[in-house]
């Protein structure tokens, strides 16, 4: 495949999805023929999957060039999935989202007019307020999400509200730089990418979007939720450390 750069690489990190990606491929297709041409690539990183979505990503490959995939030969984790999407994507863009679609792919546009305007790294965001923008969560997951945010931007000292959001867009030059820094393997690559972009220099932009949970995600946050404080306080020594 040519390295020549293309204007907007989207990084899909999947794990067991043979079920969930499908729809919303099929919406990315649609909207990135129409927005940018074939100037694109959808990359796929498939993180250990126990399912047939290669057997899916194979069909959906027909026809629609723009389309690639790469391996784990094991279950590493969300960070390192995303981690190994940004470093292989030539876009002058890299945005990564999650594959269960929660964010309509329309919302890429919102993120790119951001960097545009300046930003080298643009953060969907589900929890500053728009009057125009649609949010729909179970009480209990977003109850938690915003405490962990709360708890997260104290301990590590970021601007940014809704860490955890997985829709972010990043200026090609800035992304791989980050995530070639970037260690955290699961849930707190998204923390570790903001901070690092901090102690670089660069400008961070939150933006508001739509969003709505889809069913059947892999992560429980009841029982994950112990082990996900213990990482957080883990992180916060191994960053201190390296300052």
């Amino acid at each position: 495949m040519s390295t020549e750069n293309i204007h907007l690489s989207l990084i899909l990190p999947a794990y067991n999805e043979r079920l969930r990606l499908p729809p919303y491929l099929a919406a990315v297709r649609s909207y990135l023929d129409a927005r940018y041409g074939g100037d694109y690539e959808v990359i796929v990183v498939d993180d250990g999957s126990g399912d047939d979505l290669l057997a899916v990503l194979q069909r959906e490959h027909v026809g629609w060039p723009q389309l690639r995939w790469l391996q784990h030969p094991e279950n590493r984790g969300k960070g390192a999935a995303v981690r190994t999407g940004m470093l292989a994507a030539r876009g002058d863009l890299l945005l990564f989202a999650d594959a269960d679609g929660a964010t309509p792919i329309e919302e890429e546009s919102l993120l790119a007019a951001a960097i545009h305007a300046g930003a080298d790294v643009a953060v969907g965001s589900r929890l500053i307020a728009d009057n125009g923008r649609r949010r729909s969560r179970g009480w209990f997951r977003g109850l938690i999400g915003r405490l962990f945010s709360a708890t997260a931007r104290r301990l590590m000292r970021l601007s940014v509200r809704d860490t955890q959001c997985g829709f972010k867009m990043f200026r090609g030059d800035a992304g791989r730089k980050i995530f070639s820094l970037v260690e955290e393997p699961r849930f707190l690559f998204d923390l570790e990418a903001l901070i690092l972009a901090d102690r670089l220099g660069m400008t961070v932009t939150e933006v508001p979007i739509n969003w709505t949970e889809v069913p059947g995600g892999h992560l429980h946050l009841a029982r994950e939720l112990p082990r996900i404080v213990v990482q957080l306080f883990r992180l916060r020594r191994r960053l201190r450390k390296s300052v």
